[in-house]
């Protein structure tokens, strides 16, 4: 029997990288357990298991040169990183794009389970990862975007009277008042945006309170069953539905079912309260980058191009951390948050310049 040909030196170099990245991804979600419970901790253990085997096949392929692992991938460090200090949805959010992006698939020393096997994991992280998008909905949403708008909007006004010619005192004046005047602007607009959500919800949500009525209800008549057409349900549907209701009812289960789903609503959505202050605290820590170097004394073309390099480091930040949520490429959200707030502030620039060039 003709005996494998050895492996190349790129390939041992490959199949290490391969085994450190494994044994750092089980530690990751091994992280994650210890933080979880019940069904999440179990499904964290079991993917850390599944990365398990593979690290057994690399280490089965390289045999005695298993012993000289590399140093993790940055991606998988970062991974590690996030596991620690956090143990958050950010984690996941990272863990779920490293799956799949899996290079098993284009290499012939992993095999075809392998390969499948990181797909799947992907989906598993992603449903993992939606849970905690959606505990971060509502606060989370009024926060990220609070502070983008606080920094492209209060950087175009600054630019934009910068640029007219106004003195640096006015220009710090009117940056302060931009940052409280979009701050409450924002901080209202978002109380009453999610409080009419909630409205919204409570008006539209079954009354938690009539399963109390079930067990007066005639069984022939099974008024129950509108309840059912009305939402949809066809007419014998609704009948058969009703009448399975009716015969398991348990007050205590149906008490408890009701209050987890009305919870479970305005979990989503989340405080109207918490995401008015948040929205107002974001905008104006986005708001104030602009007048930073207004404020330090700096004047002129040194406080305009000051202004524009902290805000463009800002919304390259929350721009990554929106890219890392939603699962996508942190750099291209980045860049393109990028892109979106300078060409505000340069619009509003070329504005200035011409007005102030027609005051004059």
């Amino acid at each position: 029997m003709t005996e494998p040909p050895a492996p190349t030196t790129a390939e041992l170099r490959r199949w290490r990288r391969y085994l450190a990245d494994e044994r750092a991804e089980a530690a990751v979600y091994r992280d994650l357990a210890t933080r979880r419970t019940g069904e999440e901790r179990a499904i964290l253990l079991a993917l850390a298991e599944a990365e398990a085997r593979h690290e057994a096949h690399w280490v089965a392929l390289l045999g005695a040169h298993a012993d000289r692992v590399p140093a993790v991938s940055l991606r998988t460090r970062v991974l590690g990183f996030f596991a620690r200090r956090f143990g958050s949805v950010f984690v996941l959010a990272l863990a779920q794009r490293a799956e799949t992006r899996s290079p098993y698939a284009a290499d012939a020393h992993a095999t075809l389970a392998m390969a499948a096997d990181e797909l799947i994991h992907g989906e598993v992280v992603r449903g993992l990862a939606a849970r905690g998008r959606q505990r971060l909905s509502g606060t989370f949403r009024a926060a990220v975007f609070g502070a983008n708008d606080g920094l492209v909007s209060n950087l175009a006004l600054v630019m934009g009277i910068g640029a007219a010619g106004l003195g640096p005192s006015a220009v710090l004046l009117t940056g302060l008042a931009g940052l409280l005047a979009g701050a409450l602007s924002m901080g209202a607009g978002e109380y009453v945006s999610v409080r009419s959500q909630r409205e919204l919800l409570d008006a539209s949500t079954p009354d938690p309170d009539a399963h109390s009525a079930l067990p007066h209800l005639d069984v022939d008549a099974n008024e129950l069953a509108l309840v059912y057409r009305a939402r949809g349900m066809g007419e014998a549907e609704a009948v058969e539905h009703a009448r399975g209701i009716l015969a398991d009812y348990d007050p205590v289960a149906a008490s408890a079912r009701a209050a987890e789903a009305e919870a479970d609503q305005h979990e989503a959505i989340g405080s109207a309260w918490g995401a008015a202050l948040s929205s107002f605290a974001f905008f104006a820590s986005g708001a104030i980058i602009p007048v930073v170097p207004y404020l330090l004394g700096l004047q002129g073309l040194a406080a305009v191009v000051t202004a524009a390099v902290l805000v463009g480091l800002a919304l390259l930040v929350t721009g990554a951390i929106v890219g890392v949520l939603s699962g996508a490429s942190p750099l291209k959200r980045a860049l393109r948050q990028l892109a979106i707030g300078y060409g505000a502030a340069a619009a509003t620039y070329l504005l200035g310049l011409a007005f102030g060039t027609t005051v004059a």
